[in-house]
């Protein structure tokens, strides 16, 4: 196999075709009978024509046991939480996952899991992130010092926001290929994780800034009529207020879309996509989904915005303190658009420890629910059980192959 970190074969084009796997409440196989027919396209580095493993659920020796009467070995009563039901062998978990459908709390449960058995990596890289994305935001909140006014804010985002971007696309790259290694259970340190996203990070950068326009476009475009209207000089109320509600008519659709494209990220950096190609394969893989989805990611940021909140809150409050003395002197003064030096560098720190830990957790979540999408539509648990060297599922083990070892996530 070659050493690349997608699920599809190198500079494949064609994603696989919808509804290749049987839904998670379908019967499972009977002792017996054949397996279900498999359509996925070859993946993890396989090459087309080369023999399957069997389908999941399925265990070597499938039949009785030798000298006996019985079901194999593994089948009967199972722990509380595996398996798919009573009597059904329990799902393999070589890393994070088990390797079959996964419910919400297991797709957190694996997000939480990724950043604590991979702290160095996760949590290191995000707080490096967040040092120079909050250092950016302060000083040049410090360089304008309030001189422009009520557009200090707005020209402190404007400044900040394109190194903001950057970073965020570089974080999101880095610990995509991080999730990656933590669902086959391997180890993964920075310099591995740069090395499989170094050659698709232009393509994310594109890809990241292509997604933002569609998004803002779509409101930009709901609101013209608004803008068009202020920008004549016509102030009549009542229509003012429909234009508005017409405006916000478009933030609904904007969200639509949004999570349309959510999963176009993971499809770029893991299976070797162009920018145009992961967009239609996000589509496809949420396609019937949507909802799931959405409901997913709304959770998720709400989780990582409380616990934010939480670490925050206490620098935010200090800052407060420190700076209220200097802060009502400026009020007093007739000055206003900033804030205390003391104040912004307190907030900055609980900004920096509060991005460490809630920006590994929601990019493993965007991840997992690709990987979950792939398990659910095209049977990539089975390819994942053979590439983290899985006897039971036609994996050797990484130590039996010769060459380079095989192709990652």
């Amino acid at each position: 196999m070659t050493d690349t970190p997608g699920w599809a074969s190198p500079g494949s084009s064609e994603p696989p075709r919808d509804g290749a796997r049987p839904t998670a409440d379908a019967p499972a196989a009977v002792p017996g009978q054949s397996a279900p027919p498999q359509d996925t396209p070859p993946a993890w580095g396989t090459a087309p024509g080369a023999p399957q493993a069997p389908y999941a659920g399925q265990q070597p020796g499938w039949g009785t046991r030798p000298g006996h009467g019985g079901p194999p070995p593994g089948w009967g009563p199972q722990p509380p939480g595996g398996g798919y039901g009573w009597g059904v062998p329990q799902s393999p978990k070589p890393g994070v996952i088990p390797l079959r459908p996964l419910g919400l709390g297991e797709i957190l449960d694996g997000a939480v899991s990724t950043v604590r058995k991979h702290w160095r990596v996760t949590l290191g890289l995000a707080l490096g992130v967040a040092v120079v994305q909050q250092g950016a935001s302060l000083g040049a909140q410090l360089a304008i010092q309030g001189d422009t006014g009520d557009l200090t804010p707005v020209l402190t985002a404007l400044i900040s926001l394109p190194l903001s971007m950057l970073l965020g696309v570089v974080a999101s790259a880095l610990l995509t290929m991080v999730v990656s290694r933590a669902v086959l259970g391997q180890a993964v340190s920075i310099g591995d994780a740069w090395r499989d996203a170094k050659p698709r990070l232009l393509q994310l950068v594109g890809l990241t800034l292509l997604t933002g326009l569609i998004a803002g476009g779509i409101v930009l475009l709901g609101f013209a009529p608004l803008i068009g209207y202020l920008v004549a000089g016509a102030e009549e109320p009542a229509i003012v207020g429909l234009l508005v509600i017409v405006g916000l008519l478009s933030l609904p659709v904007a969200i639509w879309i949004g999570i349309q494209l959510s999963l176009a990220a993971p499809a770029l950096m893991l299976e070797k996509q162009g920018v145009i190609t992961a967009l239609s394969r996000s589509r496809r893989l949420v396609r019937r989904s949507w909802w799931r989805i959405c409901g997913i990611t709304v959770l998720s940021q709400i989780i990582a915005a409380v616990v934010g909140g939480v670490i925050s809150t206490p620098f935010t409050i200090a800052g407060m303190v420190i700076g209220f003395d200097d802060f009502v002197g400026q009020v007093d003064s007739g000055q206003s658009g900033s804030m205390p030096a003391a104040m912004l560098v307190a907030m900055a720190i609980g900004g920096v420890l509060s991005s460490t830990i809630t920006l590994p957790f929601t990019a493993t979540i965007g991840v997992l629910l690709y990987v979950d999408q792939r398990i659910r539509r095209e049977a990539l648990d089975i390819e994942l059980a053979r590439a983290a060297g899985l006897p039971e599922h036609g994996g050797t083990g990484w130590g039996d192959q010769a060459g380079p070892a095989p192709a990652r996530l």
